[in-house]
C-alpha cells in the first residue's frame, strides 16, 4: 500500500487525532504567578484563572482579560485644598494599590487608575477642610491613615486593595509662608522672654533662700554664743557663791591682764606707757593665782 493510499484510508483518523491534539493545546492554559486571567464563555463571565495550569473548553471558553496582580503606583498627583482656617494649600499625594478581584475590576470600572486618583483627590480635600493648617502639618500621620481607610472603603467594589496612601508634601503660597515665618519668629521671641523671666524668678528665689539660710545659721550661732555666755556666767556665779569676793577679784584682774596683752600684740611699732594701776593688776592677778594654787 502506497503512502497516498494510506493517507486516504486513514484521513478521518488523522483529522480526529489532529483535532484532539489542537484541542488539548488550546484547552491548557498556564497562568504566570503575577497574573490572573478572566475567562468568558459566549461573552459571559465563566471563571477567573489563578497561577498555574488551568483547563478550558476549547473553542467555547476564551481568556478575555489578562490582569496583573502586582502592586501598582499611581502617578504623583497635586490638588488644591482649603483648610478649616481658610488657608489655601497644594497637596501632593501618591497611592499604591493592587487588584485582588479582577472580575470586578474589568466589569465594573473602565479606568481604574483615573477613578482611584479622583477618589483620593476628593477625600483629601474633604479631610483637609476639617483641619486647621497647624493640625495638617502636625497630624499628617493621622490624616494619611484616615485618607487610606476612606479610599479603601470606596474602591472595594472595584476589586482593588489600597496598600498605601501617602501625602508627600503640603505647599503654601509665598504670602502664607511669610506670615507663618513671622509667627514662628514671634513665638520663638516669646519663649525666649518667658525663659529669661523664669530664670530671673528662679534666681530671686534662690537668693531669698540663701539669705534665709544665712539668717538661720546666724541665729543658731547667736544661740550657741548665748548658751556659752550663760554657762560662763553660771560658772562665775558658782565661783562667787563658793569663794566669795576673792573669786570676783581674780576674774577682774584676769580680764585686765587679757586687755593689756591684746594692746601689746597690736601691729606696728608702739610704745606703751602703763599706769601704776596696770602693774597692780598684774601683781594682784599673780597673788590671787598663788593664793588659788
Amino acid at each position: 500500500m502506497t503512502g497516498n493510499a494510506f493517507l486516504d484510508a486513514n484521513a478521518v483518523y488523522i483529522a480526529i487525532a489532529a483535532f484532539v491534539i489542537v484541542s488539548i493545546l488550546l484547552g491548557v492554559k498556564i497562568v504566570p504567578q503575577s497574573e490572573k486571567h478572566v475567562v468568558e464563555r459566549f461573552g459571559r463571565l465563566r471563571a477567573v484563572l489563578g497561577p498555574g495550569i488551568n483547563f478550558l473548553v476549547p473553542l467555547v471558553d476564551r481568556v478575555a482579560h489578562r490582569v496583573s496582580i502586582l502592586e501598582r503606583q499611581l502617578p504623583t498627583a497635586s490638588q488644591d485644598a482649603i483648610t478649616a482656617d481658610n488657608v489655601l494649600v497644594r497637596v501632593e499625594t501618591s497611592v499604591f494599590y493592587r487588584i485582588t478581584e479582577p472580575e470586578k475590576t474589568v466589569y465594573r470600572i473602565r479606568d481604574v487608575d483615573g477613578a482611584i486618583a479622583t477618589t483620593v483627590a476628593g477625600i483629601v480635600r474633604s479631610e483637609i477642610g476639617k483641619l486647621e493648617l497647624d493640625q495638617v502639618q502636625s497630624n499628617r500621620a493621622q490624616l494619611i491613615e484616615r485618607v487610606r481607610e476612606q479610599v479603601s472603603a470606596m474602591v472595594d467594589d472595584w476589586g482593588v486593595e489600597v496598600t498605601r496612601a501617602e501625602i508627600l508634601d503640603v505647599n503654601l503660597d509665598d504670602a502664607t509662608r511669610a506670615a507663618m515665618l513671622q509667627q514662628l519668629n514671634a513665638e520663638r521671641a516669646r519663649r525666649a522672654q518667658v525663659t529669661e523671666a523664669e530664670g530671673k524668678k528662679r534666681a530671686v528665689e534662690l537668693n531669698a533662700e540663701a539669705q534665709l539660710y544665712a539668717a538661720e545659721q546666724e541665729a543658731k550661732a547667736r544661740r550657741v554664743l548665748a548658751d556659752a555666755e550663760a554657762y560662763s556666767t553660771g560658772v562665775v556665779a558658782a565661783a562667787l557663791r563658793d569663794n566669795g569676793l576673792e573669786a570676783a577679784q581674780y576674774q577682774v584682774a584676769l580680764k585686765q591682764v587679757e586687755a593689756l596683752t591684746a594692746v601689746g600684740q597690736a601691729p606696728g611699732n608702739q610704745t606703751l606707757i602703763l599706769p601704776s594701776a596696770a602693774l597692780e593688776a598684774f601683781s594682784n592677778a599673780f597673788n590671787l593665782l598663788k593664793g588659788r594654787g
